[in-house]
């Protein structure tokens, strides 16, 4: 279970303080995909940060699984994967990489990471650089990277804006293909209204700046799902509905 209870964020300018998260309270179940959709600016990545424990609340609390944010093993996925990835080392060693500050022997190491590879399209890759990697490759390696140490909770901050259409449904069966395996509890921030909905349980809209929750959409659409549910009348449906929250006052 993840706790989060009146969270507020200000941040001090040279002339002025301003609010960036205006009081944000949320529970989300063991093993839910939930996704946030909203305005540009309107706080979500600073929710991430604040969660990640890269950035400190205001105000507020958040527990998770029963402990402090800093106490917890987090898997991050950023938007820009170019950054996020150490060109000097191999596929293979980039996904393989938070595994040297964990308990896993050498051996177990490897055989974890071979698991991962050998069940996806990347398992003839894992000896190339990033360089020789197209943008959707190197973004799955960023994503198999923070599921391979087995996070207690996963975020990820739009980590298919910088992708083609194609290569973002690639992306987001793959998401969904490895998320249905492990059930991680998964926080998804997106700008793109039928991407938050076809991986989602439930939807979360923000309000623009100062952020706060202004509705929450359940997803009852069948797991496991395929790009097929995208035509489908349900789909639509609650599309429009969530299409009618953005109607901001």
């Amino acid at each position: 279970m993840i706790s989060i209870n009146k969270i507020s964020k200000n941040f001090q300018s040279k002339d002025n303080e301003f609010q960036v998260i205006n009081s944000v309270s949320l529970d989300i179940k063991e093993g839910e995909f939930i996704t946030f959709i909203g305005p540009n600016g309107s706080g979500k990545t600073t929710l991430f940060n604040i969660i990640a424990g890269l950035e400190n609340k205001t105000s507020g609390q958040i527990n998770i699984n029963g402990k402090n944010p800093k106490e917890t093993k987090i898997g991050f996925v950023f938007q820009n994967y170019n950054e996020s990835l150490f060109p000097w080392l191999t596929v293979y060693e980039n996904i393989r990489f938070p595994l040297e500050f964990s308990n896993y022997s050498k051996k177990e190491a490897n055989e974890k990471v071979d698991r991962l590879l050998s069940k996806t399209g990347l398992e003839n890759h894992k000896n190339k650089y990033p360089y020789q990697l197209s943008g959707g490759l190197r973004q799955l390696v960023s994503i198999f990277r923070a599921f391979i140490n087995d996070p207690e909770i996963l975020l990820m901050d739009e980590p298919c804006s910088a992708l083609d259409f194609q290569t973002t449904r690639k992306i987001e069966l793959e998401i969904l293909n490895i998320w249905q395996k492990k059930k991680t509890s998964t926080l998804f921030i997106s700008h793109d209204l039928d991407e938050a909905i076809f991986l989602a349980d439930k939807v979360v809209v923000f309000t623009p700046r100062p952020a706060r929750i202004k509705d929450i959409f359940p997803v009852y659409l069948p797991r496991p799902r395929t790009l097929d549910l995208l035509a489908t009348q349900d789909f639509f449906e609650l599309r429009k509905k969530i299409l009618s929250s953005f109607r901001y006052e």
